[in-house]
């Protein structure tokens, strides 16, 4: 309400200052809600901006930038809304006879609809005239039409339905919350949040908790819960997009912090140019030189980030760090979720937000990162993002917004107002009629749904990819891409980089798809709440330990001959060099030799004209098939044969290698190809072929996983997961909290209560006067058991030495809480303290002085005064300074 008041200038009175929580997404919003402060001819406009995380504070700081430029946001006027056509058209007709000609001539005279053709106002005057469908008859028509004369006149209702069903502000559906008992509206919550309720749950809305009483249509009655704690309600729709000016800014800030981060810069640049604060402008210092050093450069307008990690189930989550604003990154997040979904066969979870997209991928996605630039095309992708809107919750929510301006569906009837459900009930029921295929049984659909050409289904296909999306956006990103103006990085880290929290935080008006919050992949991530740059510079590395812990675990153990036949099975085989690690296997080998259980394979390849290489195999009975077919030339000793069962399988060359490479990156952690291509004697380009499509099935992945590798590598999935799972352990050990134990041993320790810690003689004394500073005990206790229990020998005269020498002193920190007790003495259970006398002024100015004045004389008053403001003196001291 505040919002819209200060938005529209009503019924606020004089505002002294404009407070803004959050980013306003737009440089006017922000200009028109701070202009209302002071709003006289010689006021002066007075705001504060509050962001409510770093990326906001980033945001903020670019839109102070963009006001200080003199920047605005380019205005969009929506071309030709064929909704709002529909309802004037009823308002004009409903008011007095109108030919076409003369509507069409006066409609066209309007900005709006300069460009409309005559084509698009004769389908929505025929829809008006017919019915909203030919299904449902000449229900819901609105007007009369006489096509040989071209005239329209008004059906009766039509000029009520205009009247009261008017307008082009969609309606929210949210329930009212009522204050009982005395029936005060004291805000509203969104209608998901208010039927998930319960009566006697406690929530809270603007500062105060509310116990539900019951829950009504349309209203949520509740009571005063008296601060008890409450959860938070939450809301479901659309947030509004930021704009592209103000995105431009975004990305110019970042590019400003950047360059000036290498000169020890930015902070003067922020403070002296931009005018912020000293903490913000470090917080925003620290955030974006963080975020560059886990990924190795700044995602700009001009360079796009792909980074990919893996999360604590196993799957791995897709972030591209693209700050053009939501618009642009909801259009992208959906097209490239549909592509992935035709891609893979599998749906997965995605959002988008301003700065970033995130697609949740499962175990079965692997794929190399720079080939998802590739995966969506300028040409081609308006017809899939078309197929993927469909999907979205965005096309259901603005068809009923279209069909409710276009009065398709009255928002009153009877004189009363419609529930929300009937309307959306209503609205899904007009969608069956005029767009089948959108709601048909997906067993009956083949093939992508075609479009009906329907003044609606029209409406509301723009408005998802004009208002809720960019389309135009989205295909000139994409042609910047494809010719090389904006440059693609690709990181694989270990743990999502600074920038990456917010997507993986986002809200439910981010998500592009129908997952519930409390189902989100994004909530199985653990990351670090802060990075700093030199901690962020690590991401991208995994521990060289863990890899070879890793390998050293996936690599199988024998201890008998049965053992090492499933080894053998599992690794598909075993070279001469792997057999040597071992001395057991070598008789064990002997033993399945004799039963025939196992062969040794041999491949011999030419090096040079003159010489021959020779690759000898160790492989299990059962893996003969597929190495006949792979390596038809080799020679096997002994002579064995495969069992029937495994015989009657025919393996062609490219599937048994496939099962063969499988089974190697199962026991061998990141290999190279050409590793695995000279175990085998076999070509690369077919082991690669292998590799590829192992990939495809999300069962390898390719990178760069050993630190100084000069080559790309691969890797089962389930193998590197592991690694990065050791390599996030290994960090978190770092910064792991001790038990309580060992906390409670180092203290005594370090308070030299252990005896073989005690300190001896007077000169230790100020030491541990120094340690306990500042720590209030009873006074007897100080003679009677601190000091003794840290000091051998302890005698009472080593403290009386040290104040008589004005080394140490004592004094009160805590004020009495009675008068009694601040007019009397102290005692032997007065709190006391030890200081060094030095530090006396510090404590005297953190503790404040007891705020009624103690009943003495003007003389006497001088002393206190002086005694407080200096502590305790000698006595020629107090002389000389009070006279």
């Amino acid at each position: 309400v505040a919002t819209a008041s200060l938005e529209l200038g009503i019924d606020i009175g004089d505002v002294e200052l404009v407070c803004q929580l959050g980013t306003p997404r737009s440089i006017a919003t922000f200009l028109q809600r701070a202009g209302r402060a002071n709003h006289t001819v010689s006021g002066q406009p007075k705001a504060r901006l509050f962001p409510l995380s770093r990326d906001e504070l980033v945001e903020c700081t670019a839109l102070l930038d963009a006001v200080r430029r003199g920047e605005l946001d380019r205005v969009a006027i929506p071309p030709k809304p064929l909704d709002v056509l529909a309802q004037q058209i009823v308002a004009e007709v409903a008011a007095r006879e109108w030919s076409e000609d003369a509507l069409f001539d006066a409609f066209r005279r309007a900005h709006s609809y300069a460009t409309l053709t005559r084509d698009e106002y004769l389908a929505v005057v025929r829809m008006l005239g017919e019915g909203f469908s030919t299904r449902r008859g000449h229900r819901a028509a609105y007007l009369h039409r006489d096509a040989v004369n071209g005239v329209l006149r008004g059906r009766r209702g039509a000029r009520l339905t205009a009247i009261t069903s008017g307008g082009a502000i969609p309606d929210t559906a949210d329930y009212d919350v009522v204050l009982e008992p005395a029936a005060q509206l004291v805000g509203t919550v969104n209608e998901d949040f208010a039927i998930e309720s319960l009566a006697g749950d406690i929530f809270q809305l603007g500062n105060t908790s509310y116990r539900i009483l019951r829950v009504e249509a349309g209203r949520l009655r509740v009571e005063d819960a008296h601060g008890q704690p409450p959860s938070i309600p939450f809301w479901l729709g659309e947030a509004p997009g930021r704009t592209d000016e103000l995105s431009q800014a975004v990305s110019r800030l970042r590019e400003d912090v950047v360059t000036r981060l290498d000169a020890a810069t930015a902070l003067a640049y922020l403070t002296q140019e931009l005018r912020l604060t000293r903490s913000s402008a470090e917080q925003l210092v620290e955030y974006l030189a963080a975020a560059r050093a886990a990924l190795g450069t700044m995602p700009t307008q001009k360079t796009i980030v792909f980074e990919r990690f893996f999360d604590e189930s196993g799957g791995m989550q897709f972030v591209i760090h693209s700050p053009f604003g939501s618009r642009i990154n909801r259009a992208w997040g959906l097209a490239l979720r549909k592509r992935f979904c035709r891609k893979f066969n599998f749906e997965l979870q995605a959002a988008a937000t301003e700065d970033a997209i995130v697609l949740s991928l499962s175990t079965s996605h692997s794929f190399p990162l720079d080939e998802v630039a590739r995966y969506l095309h300028s040409n081609s992708v308006r017809p899939l993002l078309i197929q993927a809107m469909l999907d979205a919750p965005m096309f259901a929510a603005r068809w009923r917004w279209t069909a409710t301006t276009s009065l398709a569906l009255p928002r009153f009837r009877s004189g009363k107002k419609v529930p929300p459900q009937l309307q959306r009930m209503a609205a899904e029921d007009l969608l069956a009629a005029v767009f089948p295929d959108q709601l048909a049984c997906g067993e009956n659909l083949v093939g992508e749904r075609e479009l009906p050409d329907h003044p609606l289904v029209n409406q509301t296909v723009h408005d998802c990819l004009y208002e809720a999306m960019d389309i135009e956006g989205l295909e000139r990103l994409l042609r910047a891409i494809e010719s090389g103006q904006i440059r693609i990085e690709h990181r694989d880290l270990t743990e999502p980089s600074p920038l990456a929290l917010e997507i993986l935080s986002a809200r439910p008006y981010a998500f592009l798809d129908d997952a519930p919050l409390e189902e989100r992949r994004t909530r199985a991530v653990m990351s670090r709440r802060w990075l700093d740059e030199e901690a962020a510079a690590g991401l991208g590395r995994l521990d060289p330990d863990a890899i070879e812990r890793v390998r050293a675990e996936a690599w199988p153990s024998a201890v008998n001959a049965d053992e090492l036949h499933d080894a053998l099975l599992g690794l598909a085989f075993a070279t001469e060099q792997e057999v040597a690690r071992d001395d057991q296997w070598k008789h064990f080998l002997a033993a399945l030799e004799e039963v025939k259980r196992v062969t040794r394979l041999t491949v011999r390849t030419p090096v040079t004209t003159a010489a021959t290489s020779e690759t000898a195999l160790w492989i299990a009975a059962e893996r003969l098939p597929q190495f006949a077919s792979v390596l038809p030339h080799a020679q096997y000793s002994p002579s064995i044969a495969a069992p029937a069962e495994f015989t009657a399988r025919s393996w062609p060359a490219a599937e048994a290698l496939i099962e063969i490479v499988r089974s190697r990156l199962e026991g061998l952690g990141p290999v190279t190809a050409n590793a695995l291509a000279d175990s085998m004697a076999l070509p690369l380009a077919d082991v690669e072929a292998a590799l590829a499509k192992l990939a495809a099935e999300g069962f390898a992945m390719r990178g760069s996983f050993t630190p100084g590798a000069s080559q790309s590598e691969w890797c089962d999935r389930a193998l590197l997961a592991r690694i990065h799972r050791y390599t996030v352990k290994r960090l978190r050990q770092e910064i792991e909290p001790v038990s309580s134990q060992d906390f409670m041993r180092f203290l005594c320790r370090w308070q030299h209560v252990v005896p073989s810690e005690r300190r001896q003689g007077p000169d230790a004394l100020a030491a541990m006067i120094t340690q306990l500073e500042g720590f209030e005990a009873p006074a007897a206790a100080w003679e009677a058991e601190i000091l003794p229990a840290r000091l051998d020998n302890y005698d009472f005269t080593w403290l009386d030495d040290l104040c008589l020498a004005g080394r140490a002193v004592w004094t009160r920190l805590t004020a009495p809480t009675s008068v009694a007790a601040r007019n009397a003495g102290p005692i032997r259970t007065t709190p006391v303290t030890l200081l060094p006398r030095r530090n006396l002024g510090l404590w005297n100015r953190a503790v404040p002085a007891p705020t009624e004045p103690s009943p003495v004389s003007a003389r006497a008053q001088g002393v206190v005064e002086h005694l407080q403001n200096h502590g305790a003196c000698f006595f020629d001291e107090i002389v000389e300074a009070t006279a």
